[in-house]
């Protein structure tokens, strides 16, 4: 068996073509035809909302926090247990963020710690749907509708999955999507802002396109285009868009190979939850997920932290994920954190990844046997 890396890009064969044919009709610069198709896909998965590419999903998350006139000293409330993107976002606006507790069961953010988060100065909430998994939306909805307070879901990991049928980033005010190439769905980096309040859209197109109205002078709705507000260039180019529609067209064949993935570890490692060795997954009722990833629970730090590098050295490599915002050098003095965390402390040292990506299967099978054999070994010393 040759090494095992964690990710390898997928691609379906089209994207090389795409791209040559982006450049053959000349347009190679943001809102060519290919990020129309785009948009216009993302839009069919996801209604109501309306799709803008992005040259990633930092990019949706600050545009994000623009829309929402976020401003010095309000605050954001946000789990500690996600990428520093979600934060930084609105830290550059000069936002606090507000850090509560993650549930156990899902690692989502616990939708009953928000509410003793809330103070006068609260303006969103951002919930991270980790590894394709639906928060609680419900509550989390129905408090930020009592507190008067945006919703953005962080949906990074969240393409192709939905929560009571609704899919993912389609619920808040403004949801945001990742195609790294580590996502399900790739253009190498890149993202998207899906807009689901239609009366942010308008000044989301202008900060989009450099705080212009250039988007309007394109369809003809001005006859000049100028400069309206703040704004950057956050628009991917066409060759991204190419590259991604290829991708796109595939979604549901990419999904449905991963979740065979998903579905083999899952089964292979009932037997060693069940005598005590490790946790897997857990997917609420409510939840349909997208297979993004693969994680396990070990039982401590020391154990999981053995594993990684008896994995490696069998040529399987895997990896941790986050560690905690709250307990960055940055973290400590820029944020707020409401009550211990413990879960979000505990569980980060004890998750690992393993790896899941579109063409895995030739191997899985050897994998999975001596990620076994390894996970008894380390119950053993």
């Amino acid at each position: 068996m040759p090494k095992i890396p964690f990710n390898r890009p997928y691609m379906t064969g089209k994207e090389l073509f795409y791209i040559a044919e982006a450049h053959f009709h000349g347009k190679l610069a943001g809102d060519g035809p290919y990020t129309k198709r785009c948009h216009a896909w993302l839009e069919s998965k996801s209604p109501p909302g309306r799709a803008l590419l992005t040259h990633s999903c930092t990019a949706a998350l600050e545009m994000a926090a623009m829309l929402l006139d976020i401003r010095p000293g309000d605050e954001v409330i946000m789990p500690s247990y996600t990428f520093v993107s979600t934060a930084n976002a609105f830290v550059l606006r000069g936002a606090v963020p507000v850090f509560v507790d993650i549930r156990p069961d899902t690692l989502n953010i616990d939708e009953t710690q928000i509410e003793q988060a809330i103070t006068a100065r609260t303006r969103a909430i951002v919930p991270v749907h980790y590894a394709g998994v639906a928060c609680e939306m419900d509550t989390i909805l129905d408090i930020a509708r009592r507190r008067r307070l945006a919703v953005v879901e962080d949906a990074a990991q969240g393409l192709m999955a939905s929560y009571k049928g609704r899919p993912l980033g389609a619920l808040g005010e403004l949801g945001t999507f990742s195609f790294h190439e580590t996502k399900n769905i790739i253009s190498g980096e890149g993202g998207a802002l899906l807009v689901n309040d239609e009366r942010l859209l308008e000044r989301a197109e202008v900060l989009r396109e450099k705080g212009t109205d250039r988007s309007r002078f394109f369809r003809g709705q001005v006859d000049k285009y100028t400069w309206q507000d703040v704004g950057s260039s956050y628009l991917p180019g066409e060759l991204i868009a190419a590259f991604l529609w290829a991708q796109m067209e595939e979604a549901d064949s990419i999904t449905a190979r991963r979740m065979s993935l998903w579905n083999a570890y899952h089964e292979a490692f009932a037997v060693l939850e069940a005598e005590g060795l490790l946790r897997r997954p857990i997917i609420p009722a409510d939840c349909r997920h997208n297979a993004h990833m693969y994680y396990v629970l070990l039982p401590s730090l020391a154990q999981r932290t053995a594993l990684i590098e008896r994995l490696a050295a069998l040529d399987v490599h895997s990896v941790f994920h986050y560690v905690p915002l709250h307990t960055s050098p940055f973290g400590r003095e820029h944020s707020r954190a409401v009550g211990t965390l413990r879960n979000t402390n505990e569980l980060s040292e004890r998750l690992v990844r393993l790896p899941l990506w579109v063409g895995l299967a030739e191997h899985q099978g050897e994998v999975i046997e001596r990620i076994v054999r390894t996970v008894r070994g380390l119950s053993h010393g």
